[in-house]
């Protein structure tokens, strides 16, 4: 028998809030935690690299390479491993069928044009900001900035808009998780200074971020919020510093960015 997991309760086979575990396929989930163990940092990994950065034994690791390897998702080059372009089939899936995306990206497409800046839409996913949508009519700002691009969210205004829309409890427990490390001379990394900041945000109904993630990026972001008034996305309006000065970004862009925010909310 199954020991009883005391944060679960008293069924041994139920996860804290979630289905049955005898209804969860345990290989499908470390499948795909081995995907997800590639990274920009580390786009090749061995066996054994595999097996530190997931939890599984190096002979489970194996066994899972080699059957992405035989699917197609996975290359091996001697003793290291790489992701195929065909692991992209699984995020086009998500663009393809998704509500959200969809209902966002006319929107933003229209923000970047009237406003000759960048724009794009993105989701809380633990720790960072994953974008679900995007536009830049013709104002490549970064890199950062294209649907399926993963930043992230202390650092971002996307991120601490959607962050500070989380109850306080639940913003607590995520500020106290973060590794606030410095990507720019101007990132704040004291938690104290971060917490102010998201209840700043909160307080104001956007946020506005000047170079915290990349020199040169200025950002401004409001929440996206349902019917029931769930914040579900994040929209921002990014710049080049060298075109716009802080005070200039809030004057120009927050009024546009409002008006997108209300025609928004009776669609998503």
């Amino acid at each position: 028998m199954d020991p009883i997991d005391p944060e679960v309760g008293g069924n041994p086979n139920e996860t804290p809030d979630g289905p049955l575990k005898r209804d969860l396929i345990a290989g499908l989930e470390k499948g795909l935690a081995v995907i997800e163990a590639f990274d920009q940092e580390r786009p090749r990994l061995s066996i054994t690299e595999v097996a530190q950065r997931t939890g599984l034994t190096r002979a489970a690791a194996r066994r899972y390479l080699l059957t992405l390897s035989h699917l197609g998702y996975v290359a091996q080059d001697r003793k290291l491993f790489g992701l195929t372009p065909k692991v992209l089939r699984l995020g086009q899936s998500y663009m393809h069928s998704a509500r959200l995306p969809r209902v966002i990206q006319p929107q933003l497409q229209k923000l970047a044009y009237a406003l000759q800046e960048a724009s794009s839409a993105g989701v809380l996913e633990h720790d960072d900001v994953i974008a679900v949508a995007a536009a830049s009519a013709g104002r490549v700002v970064s890199a950062t900035l294209q649907p399926g691009t993963r930043v992230p969210a202390y650092c971002t205004s996307n991120g601490r808009v959607l962050v500070s829309s989380l109850p306080d409890e639940l913003m607590d427990q995520w500020l106290q998780r973060q590794r606030l490390e410095p990507l720019t001379p101007s990132t704040v990394t004291n938690p104290e200074r971060l917490r102010l900041e998201m209840l700043r945000t909160r307080a104001n109904g956007y946020a506005a971020v000047d170079q915290e993630m990349e020199l040169g990026l200025r950002t401004i972001a409001v929440p996206l919020r349902n019917f029931r008034g769930e914040t579900v996305a994040a929209m921002n309006i990014s710049v080049h510093a060298s075109r716009m000065r802080m005070d200039q970004l809030v004057d120009q862009c927050l009024p546009a960015l409002l008006h997108a925010q209300e025609q928004l909310r009776t669609l998503i």
